[in-house]
């Protein structure tokens, strides 16, 4: 099932997106209201709207982004990094999180802004030391992200919460989908219809189940809150005016445009 947030005549709820269409495109789709919040046991409402008809809002908002860096061995070496012994973890702040069809902010500190097209985790339910045999208990579902990176910054400064933390740097959605096998699906990027990323979930260094299990050995997780799982190679240069899209097979598109902030 695919669970979208959006808003519609100032009001804001989850909605089950049904219908088909081919990925990035809204006709065709109508979203079932849900009854309250989708984590657990919900109802649908039965009221239908056109996706076409309201905005789609980021799919969650989370307490916390956790992501994880160097996470496939082609793109460690292409930024000239081994792969690390352990997960590479970081903070993305709450306030760096957009929505589909939100602008990316190109910040005012950087020269160098880089797309990052990652398969995202969220967790549906209070967990915290979750065994491997648990990880499909407390995952809701997957979504579309995009770890936008001040890559001179990132370069230049110890920490990363400059670098992959500002406004408008981690842009989620369009909505999540709740069957999906994450062991083997496709990622792309495009800026501007050009690919510039295409890998397979299959080539994590380590899998959702082994970064659930690392994370969640040092610090609850909450529902709603995301795990960004590592980007595949091909990361390169955003400029303003572009337009960038992640899709992932089984999940959909997610397209953003970059602006100057300001």
């Amino acid at each position: 099932m695919r669970i979208a947030r959006f808003s519609i005549d100032g009001n804001v709820a989850f909605g089950a997106v049904e219908g088909d269409s081919a990925p990035g495109e809204k006709d065709g789709l109508v979203l079932d209201i849900i009854k309250g919040i989708p984590y657990g046991d919900f109802e649908l409402s039965g009221t239908k709207v056109p996706l076409s008809k309201v905005r789609l809002l980021p799919p969650v908002l989370p307490n916390k982004v956790v992501a994880i860096g160097r996470n496939y061995a082609e793109h460690a070496a292409e930024l000239g990094h081994d792969v690390p012994d352990v997960p590479v973890a970081f903070f993305k702040p709450t306030t760096s999180v957009i929505g589909p069809g939100d602008a990316i902010e190109y910040p005012s500190f950087s020269n160098e802004l880089h797309h990052e097209a990652e398969l995202a985790v969220v967790i549906g339910r209070m967990c915290r030391e979750v065994p491997r045999e648990r990880v499909k208990d407390v995952v809701f579902g997957y979504t579309c992200a995009n770890d936008v990176t001040a890559r001179d910054v990132q370069q230049r400064e110890k920490q990363w919460a400059r670098a992959k933390g500002f406004d408008t740097a981690c842009p989620l959605g369009p909505w999540v989908e709740t069957d999906l096998d994450p062991s083997d699906v496709t990622i792309q990027c495009t800026v501007n219809g050009e690919q510039r990323q295409l890998g397979r979930t299959s080539d994590m260094v380590r899998s959702v189940e082994d970064l659930v299990i690392h994370i969640t050995e040092a610090m609850t997780l909450l529902p709603g809150d995301v795990i960004l799982t590592g980007t595949p190679a091909g990361v390169g240069p955003l400029n303003v005016g572009d337009e960038v899209a992640v899709t992932i097979e089984g999940i959909g598109t997610l397209t953003n445009k970059v602006i100057k902030r300001g």
